[in-house]
């Protein structure tokens, strides 16, 4: 079995980069790109941004990349774009793995530290999340300002002290309102999943400060800002979570909400990385 089809788990920090490093070289050569601006990771419902966000000049699969498994998490996909934006080029992953598909943080980060060894000085991140706050409504994008990392873990190893305290980049977020004024911003929790939370989690992450809840973005952002690039974070509200308490959670449904507005969000993230 080649190393782009094994799931074999990474041991270190150390490894993990020169990994990457292997799979950059890769994208490169299968692009012909000599360096990347920027990489995008689509989270659940986000792949058809990858058809506005700008012009695709180069498509392969993901598994086809040293150190990389295909998604399994629905709404989720295997396909690797080489986008061009305005003068700029993105490495567009149309899907990501999570902790919950049994992978270690290394392997969760993989795509992040791909983009960045491949060049990008930008990183960003998207996603579907339930909202605990009333004045979010279902389908609204979400500017992530910061996040509470619950899933315990984290991809690095070794004393590596990395600050946080401007993780999602202050000149981004500037960047996106003014691509759209109307956007609002919100704290992302990020849990382990896959199930989601009672009503007394639920209630402990509002007090906490938590707006948003999902099973995504923390670890992308440490690994991306260790390796020294900016992060813009961008989630749709799928679902009311504090509404889910006293309905059913239809994940279909909420998959639904995001790709309704995929093409949408994917000209808004091409018209604030054209600022950025």
């Amino acid at each position: 079995m080649s190393e782009s089809t094994q799931a074999r788990p990474t041991t270190g920090t150390a490894e993990a980069k020169e990994r990457a490093a292997r799979a950059a070289d890769e994208l490169k050569t299968r692009t012909g790109a000599d360096a990347f601006d920027a990489v995008v990771i689509l989270g659940s419902g986000w792949a058809e941004a990858a058809d506005t966000l700008g012009s695709s000049d180069a498509e392969l699969d993901v598994t086809e990349l040293p150190g990389f498994v295909a998604p399994t998490a629905a709404g989720h996909y295997a396909t690797l774009r080489s986008v061009r934006i305005g003068t700029k080029r993105a490495a567009v992953f149309c899907g990501r793995t999570h902790l919950y598909e049994e992978h270690d943080p290394m392997r969760i980060v993989h795509a992040v530290r791909t983009g960045v060894a491949a060049g990008a000085s930008v990183a960003v991140l998207t996603g579907a999340a339930g909202s605990l706050r009333a004045d979010f409504a279902v389908g609204q994008p979400i500017v992530v300002r910061d996040h509470i990392n619950l899933t315990a873990t984290s991809p690095l190893s070794g004393p590596d002290f990395v600050d946080l305290t401007e993780a999602y980049s202050p000149r981004l977020r500037t960047a996106v309102h003014e691509a759209d004024p109307s956007l609002a911003e919100g704290v992302y929790a990020s849990l382990l999943g896959p199930q989601f939370q009672t009503p007394s989690e639920l209630a402990m992450l509002r007090v906490a400060g938590a707006d948003l809840v999902g099973r995504s973005f923390a670890l992308e952002t440490i690994a991306a800002v260790e390796m020294g690039a900016e992060v813009l974070g961008m989630s749709v509200v799928s679902n009311d979570a504090i509404g889910s308490v006293f309905e059913p959670f239809d994940s279909l449904k909420a998959l639904d909400v995001v790709q309704q507005r995929a093409q949408r969000l994917g000209e808004l993230l091409g018209a604030a990385l054209q600022r950025a």
